[in-house]
């Protein structure tokens, strides 16, 4: 609701814009005789034409959104005009001569037929008038719904600032003919006013060209009205808290998901079975504690907003080789309890076809397959939320308001506020800070050993297999050291056969209340499947500390470190 009340409060600032003065002189023709035969019908009439012509733009850029993925820059390209026009007014003359000729038109049939007909029908002309003539007060409203694209919001949206800037002209008409003569004089720099804005225009959209948010053209500062009605959207947004974006602009249309080679939970989930619901497509890798630490979050959303239309869908997209193996994904789909559908993109087709490149990766698509927001990482899930409940309140109204409120334990729990270690793999492709006597010695059997003195530095002790990939304890005994400074210690790891025994030291002693959930008091736990396991929960002071682990069976594979 609050858009649309911005909306109409800022039509009613139109008032004090220098572009509202052309259509003055056809607002007071009608200020003669009862108000319900001329003035309202023909205020009507003009908000009316406003936000159906207003709409009709908005469906062009939808359009070309549509027919190409790269349609945003088709829309920027008719922002680039609309700032020309208000820069360079004889541009404007020539693109709006076939509207103002209709207009004209209409206007002297109105005036043949004097009734609330003629008055209705010279509202329309005045809105075809107006429409091309807006100024720079629409500049927000006309940016939004341009790379939105047509939709009902989007009208009621036009139409809320067009019923604003009635009101404001249904006053000024009990206000007599001098109120014309007094605001033009008041005005007399509506022309540099209306370059300026023309100008500014035009370095958003070159910023917007450049990557910056959509909603650029909002924070520019700008003369008159503009300045005026972005205070009242700042006052808006600082009395709710977290106000609900107005507009989310299309990111272009949602590819297929055709490219899984199999799905878990559900069946294969046509662009056909997704028609008309809102999709939450998240990648995620099962090893990942990224991903892992945002899973309750996708849990909490599929199950509160599954009634209103929300489909989330899991797409699953390996990093190492383990988990490209279906029995392996399927056992963490388990394990993690996840219920919605999950498609095995173990070929990385979907990753491919969306461009992506982060874990986790979550996209926002609307009823209408176009993508209308992504967020990378995790983090910000009352930003994400909000995105949720406003894709669906456009085709469901009655969406539930109240967000999801929870708390995960383990692996799922949030990150610490002191992280001061970074992820780390342990194959030699991408490892890093890693400290003994002659470095890394790829794929081959080696007796490695070192002390991790400095901070985030790690060693191997014993002998080790070192792949591309992750390192493979070749004897009974080895070890791996790390000086971390973080809350949380994980490392993914699995086994070439049996189950492997491991002990967890830190500072070379048991971890105490200090271990994590997958070895005890004593440091002592299993490796017995291909996963993350988390190894270390500081609950004491953090401090920069030495772990140690040790492996007491041969056969285990360590990929890499992660930390929170």
């Amino acid at each position: 609701m609050t858009p649309y009340i911005i909306a109409y409060l800022g039509g009613l600032l139109t008032i004090i814009s220098p572009c509202i003065l052309p259509v003055l002189p056809f607002v007071f023709a009608r200020g003669r005789g009862p108000l319900y035969r001329n003035g309202l019908p023909l205020l009507a009439g003009m908000a009316a034409m406003f936000a159906l012509v207003g709409t009709l733009a908005a469906f062009g850029g939808g359009w070309a959104v549509e027919a190409n993925r790269y349609g945003r820059f088709a829309a920027l390209a008719s922002l680039a005009l609309f700032g020309l026009s208000l820069l360079f007014p004889r541009l404007s003359t020539e693109w709006t001569r076939p509207l103002v000729q209709l207009g004209l038109k209409l206007s002297k049939k109105a005036d043949a037929q004097p009734s609330v007909g003629g008055s209705l029908l010279l509202g329309m002309a005045t809105g075809l008038l107006w429409t091309p003539c807006a100024g720079p007060v629409l500049g927000v409203v006309l940016t939004g719904a341009a790379l939105s694209g047509a939709s009902l919001p989007t009208m009621i949206l036009l139409l809320a600032y067009a019923c604003g800037a009635a009101t404001a002209l249904a006053v000024a008409l009990f206000l007599g003919q001098g109120v014309f003569a007094t605001m033009k004089h008041f005005l007399k720099p509506g022309d540099w006013v209306r370059r300026a804005a023309g100008g500014a225009v035009l370095l958003a959209v070159a910023g917007i060209s450049f990557g910056l948010d959509s909603d650029v053209l909002a924070k520019l500062p700008a003369a008159g009205a503009t300045r005026i009605e972005q205070r009242l959207v700042d006052g808006f947004g600082a009395s709710e808290g977290t106000a609900e974006p107005m507009l989310l602009p299309s990111e272009g249309t949602a590819p297929s998901l055709n490219g899984a080679i199999s799905w878990l939970n559900s069946p294969p989930l046509t662009p056909q079975a997704l028609r008309g619901k809102v999709v939450l497509a998240y990648f995620w890798t099962y090893s990942c504690i990224n991903c892992l630490r945002t899973m309750p979050y996708l849990r909490a959303w599929a199950g509160r907003y599954h009634d209103q239309g929300l489909v989330v869908v899991g797409i699953h997209t390996p990093e190492f080789a383990f988990e490209k193996d279906p029995a392996n994904v399927r056992r963490a789909v388990q394990d993690l309890k996840v219920g919605f559908p999950v498609a095995l993109d173990s070929d990385h087709r979907i990753w491919n076809a969306f461009g992506n490149r982060y874990w986790p990766a979550l996209y926002f698509i609307d009823a209408r397959g176009q993508i209308r927001h992504h967020a990378f990482g995790e983090g910000d899930y009352d930003g994400s939320e909000q995105v949720i409940r406003k894709l669906l309140a456009e085709v469901h109204p009655r969406a539930p308001t109240r967000k999801v409120a929870l708390s995960a334990p383990g692996t799922q729990a949030p990150p610490g506020y002191e992280d001061h270690s970074f992820e780390t793999y342990v194959g030699y492709e991408k490892s890093e800070r890693f400290v003994s006597a002659g470095g890394v010695v790829p794929d081959r059997d080696h007796l490695y050993g070192g002390v991790p003195a400095a901070l985030n530095t790690w060693t191997l002790q014993g002998n080790w297999n070192v792949g591309s990939e992750f390192a493979t304890l070749t004897r009974p005994g080895g070890r791996i050291a790390y000086r971390f400074h973080s809350r949380d210690l994980h490392l993914v790891l699995g086994t070439t056969g049996q189950p492997v025994r491991v002990r967890v030291t830190i500072d070379g002693k048991a971890p105490g209340k200090d271990h994590g959930t997958d070895v005890d008091e004593q440091g002592i736990g299993v490796v017995s499947s291909y996963r993350l396991y988390q190894l270390v929960r500081l609950n004491s002071d953090i401090a920069d500390r030495t772990v140690t682990i040790e492996f007491l069976d041969s056969g285990v594979k360590a990929y890499a470190f992660t930390f929170g």
